[in-house]
């Protein structure tokens, strides 16, 4: 075994500011997902704790390989008792909770992931599962998990690496490994605008980020000896995660370049705040409490979160929020104190015990979420009226998985209706898909058909500059097909029109201009105006009410709030129509009364929160 490599940094003694930058990255995680104002870049948080990991545990392993005395057995001993008592009891807490209070669509998922988390592969579930702000990861009680697969996948093959660093180049480790993190973060921000989930959620686009911690525990950044300059440097390094926090938001592309200010300035923090006015703030008592009972309140924080939400159909806000959060400091502490500290004790635990624990917790929690998954969504815990409403989470049109995207997918554009040549359009995104497959039932009866161009995310608009590039192109070629093909002689346009973005006057000068567009083609422009968004999932909704036999009070939003959203949208309605634009209102369908209707004849109108469902566009395209 080679001695120590250069610049390798001595034995990593305890820090107190450390403890307390743990703090730093859990305090804002917690507060960005109980949705308390100042706080829409909390999410950062976790590449924080991902610097501190690096950190920590490179140092550990650096010191012992450098020593000849690393054991992997060692390693993952270490590793099984900071992680598996803990996050066992969570996941176990989780799948009771979860098969008590579900519904059956929201129930099937959880076991799953419980699968998944317990074999430190959820990031990979979830990635091929949800996004991190898509809709339903508020139903996900263990999305929460990811960070901790990347931090063990993480961990399988970087003491491997290391090892054999130092058998073979052990002048070349910080080389290497500054190359492996330069490598990753090249490929993070050159995936920086996937959509997929890739670069959120998968290792190879956010080992850069651990790798910088481990990076200063290899000493590959000199000591700053001035005073001054490590104030400085420490400042610098709070100020960069206190603006991410503050001024990043669920639209901020991330990771990628915007991921480099919280974790340089944790790896400033890090590197510089010993002895700093800043180390000292860090190393301030309250600060270190929670740093120390971070990892636990981690594992609460958000299983508590989403159950509430689940139970009251709402967000958490005022006195709900404030009891919540202070829930979750209870469960860290309690956790800390009675799970965590007993068994990182070895003198309590010994070795095999915590191997024989673990595999144990494992094959329990395995078996668990198997028999869970083999259960369904255990329906028979409901009667059939609560099953007829959830049953609204699948009344989305049956075309839409093939007739969807297509122009992303490079696949050919559906015609839906009668086996007959397309007359007409719908053109939009996500919200255009019940429309198109409702207009294709009245089509068929007239042995019409019509062609459907719908794209996520992407409004039927020229020039919309929005954050994926392809709405750009998409909507570019769906017009040069009304273009080519003189027989599409209905245009309808359909998009999410009340989301809080499109009210913008200068899109409504865009969507003006394009609707000008088609009809010097002259073709006939059918605007399909905004459907009113829910606070609420609104199957889930119906059949909690159903549940408590409260169906009768099923009530949507204030007509009037929908109105004040799309106002400047509205205000172009006369003067469209007054053009020849037909408009076909789902506000004056849905909301003929005081607030708008979310269910008819038993039937939910919405699939989720704001997409409407079959049933629903059917009744949108009731109107004359």
């Amino acid at each position: 075994m080679h001695g120590p490599a250069p610049h390798m940094t001595s034995a990593i003694r305890y820090r107190r500011d450390i403890d307390g930058l743990r703090a730093l990255a859990i305090l804002p995680v917690l507060l960005f997902h109980a949705h308390v104002p100042g706080f829409s870049g909390g999410y950062v948080g976790v590449d924080i704790f991902f610097v501190i990991s690096g950190y920590l545990i490179t140092g550990i392993i650096a010191r012992d390989v450098d020593e000849g005395r690393f054991s992997l057995a060692r390693f993952y001993e270490r590793r099984f008792r900071r992680i598996m008592p803990a996050l066992s009891l969570m996941i176990l807490t989780v799948l009771a909770a979860a098969a008590w209070l579900y519904l059956p669509g929201d129930l099937e998922c959880v076991p799953k992931s419980a699968l998944a988390a317990t074999l430190f592969a959820s990031n990979l579930w979830f990635f091929t599962d949800t996004g991190y702000f898509s809709g339903g990861a508020d139903v996900k009680p263990l999305l929460h998990t990811w960070s901790l697969a990347v931090e063990e996948q993480y961990y399988i093959g970087f003491p491997i690496l290391l090892m054999l660093l130092a058998r073979f180049v052990p002048r070349r480790r910080t080389m290497v490994a500054a190359g492996i993190a330069a490598l990753s973060l090249a490929l993070a921000i050159l995936m920086q605008r996937d959509t997929s989930g890739f670069t959120f959620y998968l290792l190879p686009t956010r080992a850069w980020e651990l790798f910088a911690g481990a990076l200063l525990a290899l000493g590959a950044v000199p000591a700053l000896r001035p005073h001054w300059l490590r104030e400085l440097v420490a400042w610098v390094g709070l100020a960069a995660i206190s603006l991410a926090v503050a001024l990043y938001d669920r639209t901020t592309i991330f990771p990628g370049v915007t991921a480099l200010a919280p974790v340089l300035g944790a790896a400033a923090l890090i590197h510089a705040a010993p002895g700093t006015s800043a180390g000292r703030l860090l190393s301030r008592g309250p600060l270190v409490g929670i740093g120390l009972i971070s990892y636990s309140l981690y594992l609460w924080h958000w299983p508590l979160i989403v159950f509430t939400e689940y139970a009251t159909d709402l967000p958490l806000s005022g006195g709900t929020r404030i009891m919540v959060i202070s829930a979750a400091f209870l469960a860290g502490t309690l956790s800390w104190r009675f799970v965590e500290r007993p068994f990182r004790d070895a003198h309590r635990v010994p070795a095999r015990t915590i191997f024989r624990f673990t595999g144990a917790a494992m094959v329990l929690l395995c078996l668990l979420s198997l028999a869970l998954m083999a259960m369904g969504g255990w329906s028979s815990r409901f009667g059939p009226q609560v099953l007829a409403q959830m049953a609204g989470q699948t009344d989305f049109a049956p075309s839409r998985k093939q007739c969807h995207d297509t122009y992303v997918r490079g696949a050919q554009p559906c015609t839906l209706g009668a086996a007959v040549p397309p007359d007409a359009m719908l053109w939009g995104d996500s919200h255009g898909v019940e429309l198109a497959y409702a207009l294709s039932l009245k089509a068929r009866a007239a042995n019409r058909s019509l062609v459907e161009r719908t794209t996520s995310s992407c409004p039927p608009v020229l020039d919309y500059e929005a954050k994926d590039p392809r709405c750009a192109a998409a909507n570019r070629a769906a017009f040069d097909s009304i273009r080519a093909t003189p027989a599409l002689k209905h245009i309808y346009l359909a998009a999410f029109w009340a989301n809080g973005d499109f009210d913008d006057p200068a899109f409504v000068t865009k969507l003006d201009r394009t609707i000008a567009a088609i009809r010097a083609l002259g073709r006939e422009v059918v605007l399909i105006g905004p459907v009113p968004p829910q606070p609420f999932d609104v199957p889930r909704h119906l059949a909690h009410l159903e549940r408590v036999d409260r169906l009768s009070a099923a009530q949507g939003v204030n007509r009037a709030w929908v109105e004040t959203r799309t106002e400047h949208l509205r205000a172009m309605f006369a003067r469209w129509q007054a053009k020849g634009v037909r408009l076909i209102d789902p506000i004056a369908a849905l909301c003929s009364s005081g607030n708008c209707i979310i269910e008819r004849d038993g039937q939910p109108l919405y699939f989720d929160s704001h997409h409407l469902s079959v049933a629903g566009a059917r009744l949108v395209l009731e109107q004359p």
